[in-house]
Parts: C-alpha cells; sequence; structure tokens
C-alpha cells in the first residue's frame, strides 16, 4: 500500500487505463493535474519556474476531482532528460567498501587496520580537494517502484545504494554553490542499483570503472514515489533508512555527505547545463550489500526511506527465462 507524504503536497505520476498522469497528492487522496491546472504545457516546464502557492490553493480543494491514492498505481515522479550521480560522497561508505575488498585493486595483502587508514586516507583528500566525483546515469532506467526489480542473471552481485535526489527545477549553468539551491525544484526518492562486479571487471585492466554495465540494466534506478517540493525539505540533514526483508541496512542522514547538495548542484553544472526534471543524486550511505556480504536475491523486498519524502518498497525478482 503507498504510504502518503509527509509533506502538505506532492507531485506524483500515475497510470490511468493506458496512459500517465500528472497528479497532485496531499495527504491520502490524488487529483489529476492538466495544463490548466498546473498553469504550465508539462512537468518539467512547470519545474522550470515552479508555482507551489498555485498548488497550494488547489490543494486545499475539496471538489470531486479528488480520489484515494490507494485506487492508483504511481510510477516515477519526474521525467528527467539527464542522470547524475555523485560517487563515493559518504565517508563510511567508501571506507566499507574499500575494506570490503571491491574497489579498484581487488583484494589487498594490507591488514584490516591498513586498508582502513588507507580508506580513510584517501576519503580526507577527496574532501580536501574540494571536487565531488560526478558520473551520468541513463534516464530510461528510471521507473517507478511499482515495477518489480529484474535481477539480470549475469551476476549475483546486485546491490542496493539508497539515496536522496536532487530535482532540478530553473536550469542550472555554471552556478556557484550559493545560488545553487536556487535551481531546485524539489527532491525525491532513487535506489541506485549496481552490479559489483561490474564496475571493476578485470578484462579492461587500469582503464576505469564500468559504469555503463554496472548501473544501467532496466529498472536499474526504482525513483520516487513522489517528488516534494523544494519548500519543504531542508536537504542538509534528512535520515535515510533501508531495510531489506525488515531488517535495517543502511540507516544515516545527509549530514554526512562529504560534498552537501548546493556544492554537488554547483559542480555538475560547470561541464554542462542541468535542465527542468533531471535528476541529480548525492551519494549512498554506508550499508550497502557489499558490507554486509550479502546481495539481491530473487523474492528480496527493499523499504527505503528519506526523511520528508516518503517510503519507496522495491519488489526483486529472478530474470525472466534466466
Amino acid at each position: 500500500m503507498t504510504t502518503p507524504p509527509p509533506a502538505p503536497f506532492a507531485l506524483a505520476r500515475y497510470r490511468a487505463g493506458d496512459s500517465v498522469r500528472l497528479g497532485l497528492v496531499a495527504a491520502d487522496r490524488i487529483r489529476p493535474l492538466g495544463e490548466s491546472e498546473l498553469g504550465a504545457a508539462s512537468l518539467n516546464a512547470f519545474l522550470a519556474a515552479p508555482d507551489w502557492s498555485r498548488l497550494q490553493t488547489l490543494a486545499e480543494q475539496t471538489d470531486a476531482a479528488w480520489q484515494p491514492l490507494a485506487e492508483v498505481t504511481l510510477i516515477a515522479p519526474v521525467e528527467p532528460r539527464q542522470v547524475l550521480q555523485a560517487g563515493a560522497n559518504y565517508r563510511t561508505h567508501v571506507v566499507q567498501l574499500i575494506m570490503a575488498g571491491l574497489t579498484k585493486g581487488g583484494e589487498s595483502e594490507l591488514s584490516p587496520e591498513e586498508l582502513r587508514a588507507k580508506a580513510e586516507k584517501i576519503m580526507d583528500a577527496r574532501a580536501a580537494s574540494g571536487r565531488p566525483f560526478i558520473f551520468l546515469g541513463l534516464a530510461q532506467c528510471v521507473v517507478g517502484d511499482e515495477v518489480p526489480l529484474e535481477l539480470p542473471s549475469y551476476s549475483d552481485t546486485h546491490d542496493w545504494e539508497l539515496e536522496l535526489a536532487v530535482v532540478i527545477g530553473r536550469e542550472a549553468f555554471r552556478v556557484t554553490p550559493d545560488d545553487a539551491l536556487d535551481h531546485v525544484a524539489g527532491y525525491t526518492i532513487v535506489n541506485d542499483i549496481t552490479t559489483r562486479d561490474r564496475v571493476f571487471p578485470p578484462d579492461v585492466g587500469d582503464i576505469g570503472a564500468d559504469w555503463y554495465r554496472s548501473k544501467n540494466a532496466p529498472g536499474f534506478l526504482p525513483t520516487g514515489p513522489y517528488l516534494v517540493p523544494a519548500p519543504f525539505v531542508d536537504p542538509s540533514a534528512l535520515s535515510v533508512r533501508l531495510e531489506l526483508n525488515g531488517e535495517v541496512m543502511q540507516d544515516a542522514t545527509t549530514a554526512e555527505l562529504v560534498f552537501d547538495v548546493p556544492t554537488l548542484i554547483s559542480a555538475a553544472s560547470q561541464t554542462l547545463p542541468l535542465l527542468p526534471g533531471d535528476l541529480l543524486l548525492t551519494g549512498s550511505p554506508a550499508g550497502n550489500g557489499q558490507h554486509w556480504k550479502r546481495f539481491l536475491r530473487d523474492g528480496d523486498v527493499m523499504t527505503g526511506t528519506i526523511e520528508g519524502l516518503g517510503t519507496q518498497v522495491v519488489r526483486c525478482v529472478a530474470e525472466v527465462g534466466a
């Protein structure tokens, strides 16, 4: 069952027969948003100059356009043209990955204490550099949590990475950190699924990480269920919690980010314009499957909650025909 958003209202997209509609969610009800209600031709056009007061007025109405939220199937609440992802942005997460042996270089002859010291030195250097690590994902991998996560049969190391995702509003190009939040329309939840043994495949040597094959299988970016307006969210200290079959795996706050949201937006915008509706993932905290030595399996259920944004439930299934 879909849990209502904690915010006074939020945006969502949902199925209506064979079509997809944009909707306004307030508590446990939803209503369609057409061009006249939205005041814009499309979702991304609205996000370019969001008029939240217009939707606040609509959310307070009690007319017959509303229907119970439980009666609709929500899909991904965004239609990004670009997906940018911040890597290695939680200190403890990176330390755990290095110590677990699935970073570049594989198994190490260093002792656990030496590995930890090495990992912490790497993260200290990254923080001191002032330069986030950002790479690209594919927008076609963005799906709602109504789509089962089909685990490709070519690996058994599919991992979870729950993340706060920024939804870009007004186009951002070479903006400063001080101005960055002026270009945010809202926030949503993304689980950045990663196939660990494809990040540094042995057949490419020292060429580098293979983010395409490790992160871009169909459905590898479960997103939503809501787009929560920026005025309702302070991204600096949100709790981030993922449960696997009811057991807590990730439990952190965005206060632990190495580079905060304004810094990430500014850094990403230096190379190319960030467009209305684009997603910028901020990184995932400690507690991934690689740390627990437990990867995703057929029948697993991931429940991801980020403070103020609601809860996402993703069900895993084996690849059909595998």
